[in-house]
């Protein structure tokens, strides 16, 4: 079983107007008989998840800020003004994921560790050896803490199954993003941190600023992970991590989830580029200079943010949509990885994070 730490399946639902519960082929034959998605050829659905064997997801509740608007081309149901309009947005992706589960017999909303144990039960051989039920597990996550309109709603979330945050992607009341500032957190934001610790929430460092992303490393009191970053030593740019964070990460026990976006895997590729140029050694190379900077194969993992607002053309040749993420596993016992790092890699430290975190 593989667990990918992030995918934006409810933004592509509603903000690039896709049934996932199609397969890719048949997206992709949709897609072509109309004007072509903004978000590019389709690689991700429900379907394809189940076919590469994925069976954990870190499913997001992405809400876009209205000045980006234009340049994503996604629907305004998925896009923001002010916090009232921000906390509308998330909650319509939350109730997205709560539908999928209601109406899909495979699909269950992960919060509590009794969920994820039977998600991960779901994929084990069974003792008559008939198909196992391989279910796929979505565990909400919140990219951009806009949508919480003060601290003190944090617990609602929470009761409404939240279980991770990232404070910013871009600059939001609470955190400086990567692209935006060099700022911190802000008072808002240390209060934000603290329920957060209080309540249980994993913390989400991608998107942070540097400054911001140490002082949740030095301060916050909770688990705390990166869900889709990659190495800055091998691609330059505040949104990847540098050496430094990822030392400091690993000394909290945290993981980072490698994204297969070919901009952030190989140094000076444009989107666009002929994507044969990056390749399934480019992905390995991340994860192992994650593993020889922190020491182990304790801190990396997958993170794969297919369908983030770009498609097919924007991911390593050899990947052809989310079925096909078992060829990384294969790539690195090419690489020489033994088999217990690998699984490590493709789900175990993933869920290590979880079973240390929630409560028995």
């Amino acid at each position: 079983m593989l667990f990918d730490a992030h995918l934006d399946l409810a933004f592509s639902a509603i903000g690039y107007g896709r049934d996932l519960r199609l397969s890719v082929a048949e997206l992709r034959h949709k897609e072509r008989r109309r004007r072509p998605n903004p978000a590019g050829i389709a690689t991700t659905s429900l379907p394809a998840l189940r076919e590469g064997g994925i069976g954990l997801v870190c499913a997001t509740l992405f809400t876009l800020p209205e000045r980006y608007a234009s340049g994503m081309g996604a629907s305004e149901a998925v896009t923001y003004k002010d916090q009232q309009s921000a906390y509308r947005a998330a909650g319509q992706q939350l109730d997205y994921y709560k539908r999928l589960a209601d109406e899909v017999d495979y699909i269950r909303l992960v919060t509590d560790l009794a969920t994820l144990e039977e998600v991960i039960a779901s994929h084990q051989p069974t003792e008559d050896e008939t198909e196992p039920a391989r279910l796929l597990g979505l565990i909400p996550l919140m990219e951009g803490a806009d949508p919480i309109r003060a601290p003190e709603e944090l617990e609602e979330w929470y009761e409404r199954g939240l279980r991770l945050i990232g404070p910013a992607w871009s600059n939001t009341r609470y955190a400086a993003g990567a692209w935006d500032g060099r700022e911190g957190f802000s008072k808002d934001g240390f209060a934000l941190m603290e329920i957060m610790a209080d309540l249980g929430f994993i913390l989400d460092i991608t998107h942070l600023s540097e400054k911001a992303s140490f002082e949740a490393l030095e301060r916050y009191g909770g688990t705390i992970v990166a869900t889709h970053c990659n190495a800055r030593a091998l691609v330059p740019g505040e949104r990847q991590l540098s050496d430094s964070q990822l030392r400091a990460l690993a000394e909290r026990g945290g993981v980072c989830g490698i994204v297969l976006n070919n901009s952030f895997l190989r140094k000076g590729h444009r989107p666009g580029e002929r994507r044969e140029r990056v390749t399934l050694e480019h992905i390995v190379a991340h994860i192992d200079h994650i593993c020889q900077i922190t020491g182990s194969a304790d801190h990396a993992g997958l993170g794969s943010d297919l369908d983030g607002g770009f498609g097919l053309l924007d991911i390593p040749h050899g990947l052809d949509s989310a079925a096909d993420l078992p060829q990384i596993a294969t790539a690195l016992t090419e690489r020489g990885y033994d088999p217990t790092h690998i699984d490590q890699i493709m789900s175990g430290n993933w869920l290590r994070t979880l079973r240390q975190t929630w409560p028995h």
